[in-house]
C-alpha cells in the first residue's frame, strides 16, 4: 500500500488560489476514480476536483470555506502500489479533471500536473481570500452520452437517464451536471414549520462571502450620496401599453427598457457618471460605450449581467436582452464575461421596490441607479387650457447613488432632471 497526494492543480488564468466551498469526501471513506473530491471557488468560477485515482482517503485539507494555494495537497489518498509519495511517481495517466460544481460552477481544465509531494506530507492550514460569483449548468436533453464510469454509476444508482441530462461544456455528462439535473427537476413536499424554530449559525462562505465583502468595500471606500426624484410615468405606461398590443411575437416591453434607454440617451452629456475610479491609481476612466449591469437576484446569490453597448440598442432589443440575460443569471448558464465589464448599474425590486432606496454602488463604477413601485395617487394636473385639475396619475420615485469623489451633488440632479423630462414625455425616448 502507498500514498497519493492529490495537489490541487493549476486551472489556469493565474489563479494563485481558492476556497474549499464543500467536501464531497471525508476521511476514511472509499473512492474510486473520477469521484467528486470537492467543490473549489476562484477568482474566476467553481470547479468541481475529481479523484485521479481509486482508493481510501486518509487526510483532507481544511474546512468549507478555507482557502489552499495552487499545489497545495488537497487530500492524501491510501493506494495499491507505491502512490507518489515515496519515489515521486506521477499522476495516473491522463490529467485529472476539472468539472463544474453542483451548486454554482464554471469549467476549467487543469494545465499542468501538480509536482509529486514528499512523504507523509503535512496538510497546511490554508490562508483567507477573495471570492466571485459562479454559475450553475442548466439540464436539458442531450442526444449523445458520454460521462465516466463512476458518472455512469451514479447516474444508474440514482434512476436518471443520462440523455436527459444536458452537460455543461464538452459534452461530457460530469458529477455536476447530475447535481443541476437533480436541483431543477427534484419535488418537494410542504411541511408545515413548527411553533420553535431552533437557533443556527451558518458559516458565509463562497459566493455570500464574496458579495459580503465587495458590499463592505464599497460602502468603506466609496462616500457614497443618495438623490431620489419623483417621475410621473403615466404617460410612459399608456406608450408601453399601447406598444405591447401590437408587439407580434416580440418580447414583452417594461419599464426597464425605457429607463436603460433615456439613461443611454443623456450619459453623452454626463460622462462622470458612466465611469470607473481606480482609488489606488487615482485615476476615473470615463467610458463612451454603456455597458449597463443589471442586478438580478439568483438563487445563488446578487448577480450583475451586463448589457453590452446598450446605446446601440432599441427598446425591443434591450427587452429581448434583459430577458436573455436575466434567464442565463438564473440558471447559471451566463458566462464570466457577461458577468463583468460594467460601466454604470441599475436596480430594481420592481412591485417590491418601495417608496425610494439607497442601492449600494458595485465598485469600481461611481454610480448605481434604482427605480421604485409605481403608485397612483391624485395629483394637479395643467390642462392645455392653463387650468389645473385633480387627475389620477401613476408615480414612481427613481433613486440614484453615486460616488462623491467623481460625482458632484449637482451633477447628479441635473442627470435626474433630465431623465424626469426623457421619461414624462416618452416619445424624447424614441425620437433620434
Amino acid at each position: 500500500m502507498g500514498r497519493y497526494t492529490f495537489r490541487l492543480p493549476d486551472i489556469g488564468e493565474g489563479i494563485a488560489e481558492a476556497e474549499i466551498v464543500a467536501w464531497h469526501v471525508k476521511i476514511g471513506d472509499r473512492i474510486e476514480e473520477d469521484d467528486r473530491v470537492a467543490d473549489m471557488m476562484t477568482d474566476k468560477a467553481t470547479v468541481e476536483m475529481e479523484s485521479p485515482v481509486s482508493g481510501v482517503v486518509v487526510e483532507v485539507a481544511g474546512e468549507a470555506g478555507d482557502i489552499i494555494a495552487i499545489g497545495s495537497p488537497l487530500v492524501v489518498i491510501e493506494v495499491e502500489g507505491a502512490g507518489n509519495g515515496v519515489d515521486g511517481a506521477s499522476a495516473p495517466k491522463g490529467e485529472p479533471e476539472v468539472a463544474s460544481a453542483s451548486t454554482s460552477s464554471a469549467r476549467a481544465e487543469v494545465v499542468e500536473a501538480a509536482p509529486a509531494p514528499e512523504p507523509e506530507a503535512v496538510l497546511p492550514k490554508p490562508a483567507q481570500a477573495e471570492l466571485v460569483e459562479a454559475r450553475a449548468p442548466t439540464p436539458a436533453t442531450h442526444a449523445k452520452v458520454m460521462a465516466s464510469p463512476a458518472v455512469r454509476k451514479r447516474a444508474s444508482d440514482l434512476g436518471i437517464n443520462l440523455a436527459e441530462v444536458r452537460p455543461a461544456e464538452d459534452g461530457r455528462v460530469r458529477h455536476g451536471d447530475l447535481d443541476a439535473f437533480l436541483s431543477y427537476n427534484a419535488a418537494g413536499g410542504f411541511q408545515p414549520a413548527g411553533s420553535k424554530g431552533k437557533d443556527e449559525q451558518v458559516r458565509v462562505i463562497g459566493l455570500r462571502r464574496r458579495i459580503a465583502e465587495n458590499m463592505a468595500a464599497s460602502k468603506r471606500q466609496i462616500p457614497h450620496f443618495a438623490y431620489v426624484e419623483e417621475f410621473d410615468v403615466t404617460a410612459l405606461e399608456e406608450t408601453r401599453a399601447q406598444l405591447n398590443a401590437g408587439r407580434g411575437d416580440r418580447p414583452k416591453l417594461t419599464m426597464l427598457p425605457f429607463l436603460i434607454a433615456a439613461i443611454c440617451k443623456l450619459l453623452p452629456k454626463y460622462p462622470m457618471l458612466n465611469a470607473h475610479y481606480d482609488d489606488e491609481a487615482g485615476v476615473v476612466t470615463r467610458y463612451g460605450s454603456v455597458h449597463l449591469g443589471m442586478a438580478a437576484q439568483t438563487p445563488a446569490g446578487l448577480m450583475v449581467p451586463v448589457i453590452r453597448d446598450a446605446q446601440d440598442r432599441n427598446l425591443w432589443q434591450l427587452a429581448t436582452e434583459i430577458g436573455r440575460l436575466a434567464n442565463a443569471a438564473r440558471d447559471g448558464s451566463a458566462k464570466s464575461s457577461e458577468l463583468s465589464g460594467s460601466t454604470i448599474t441599475v436596480t430594481s425590486l420592481g412591485p417590491m421596490g418601495g417608496v425610494a432606496t439607497t442601492p449600494v454602488i458595485n465598485r469600481p463604477e461611481v454610480a448605481i441607479i434604482g427605480p421604485n413601485r409605481i403608485v397612483e395617487r391624485p395629483m394637479f394636473v395643467k390642462g392645455a387650457d392653463g387650468v389645473e385639475r385633480i387627475e389620477k396619475r401613476k408615480i414612481m420615485n427613481i433613486s440614484m447613488s453615486c460616488d462623491h469623489r467623481v460625482v458632484d451633488g449637482w451633477d447628479a440632479a441635473s442627470f435626474a432632471q433630465d431623465l424626469k423630462k426623457l421619461i414624462e414625455a416618452p416619445a424624447l425616448i424614441l425620437a433620434g
